[in-house]
Formats: structure tokens, C-alpha cells, sequence
């Protein structure tokens, strides 16, 4: 074999696979639509890893009392919110059923 055929072999090798690894596939896989509920769920995920993360800071003094107290507040008045309209939407998606 001639390091000519060589070459024009391993191209073709190359063009081949390259086209194969790029080809679009004939079925698209569709990603389902987040809803409102979705949302608020990672939103409250979230919220209850930022309580931990400021609970766990507080413990290893990186939070005055005061502070600790203003945002463990804050945070547990977001996700009572964010719970109640999660509560109202599995209502309401109750209802329609």
C-alpha cells in the first residue's frame, strides 16, 4: 500500500466517522416544560439548603446572634411563602381534576 492510499484511506476513515458522530438523529427527545410548581419545589430545595448552610455557619461562629436571627427569618418567611403557593397550586390543580 502507498502512503498515498494511506492517507486518502484514513480521510476517508476520518469523513466517515466525523459525519457519522455529527449526523442530527431522526427522533428529537423533547425536555417536558417546567410549571410554576417545578419552580417553587427547586426554589424551595433551595431555600432549605440556605437555612442548613446558615444554621451550620452560625454553629461555627461565622454569624453575630443578631444577624443569625435577622436571616434565619428572613429565610423561614420566603419559604413559608414559596410552600403556601406550592400548597395553593396543588389545589387548584386538584380541583381541575
Amino acid at each position: 500500500m502507498s502512503p498515498t492510499a494511506g492517507v486518502l484511506l484514513g480521510a476517508v476513515l476520518f469523513l466517515v466517522l466525523f459525519v457519522y458522530i455529527l449526523w442530527p438523529e431522526k427522533t428529537i427527545v423533547l425536555q417536558r416544560e417546567k410549571t410554576r410548581l417545578d419552580f417553587l419545589e427547586e426554589w424551595k430545595e433551595q431555600l432549605y439548603a440556605n437555612l442548613r448552610d446558615l444554621n451550620f455557619e452560625f454553629q461555627a461562629g461565622k454569624y453575630p446572634p443578631e444577624d443569625y436571627e435577622r436571616q434565619r427569618t428572613l429565610l423561614e418567611d420566603e419559604t413559608a411563602a414559596v410552600v403556601a403557593e406550592m400548597d395553593l397550586l396543588q389545589q387548584l390543580d386538584q380541583a381541575t381534576i
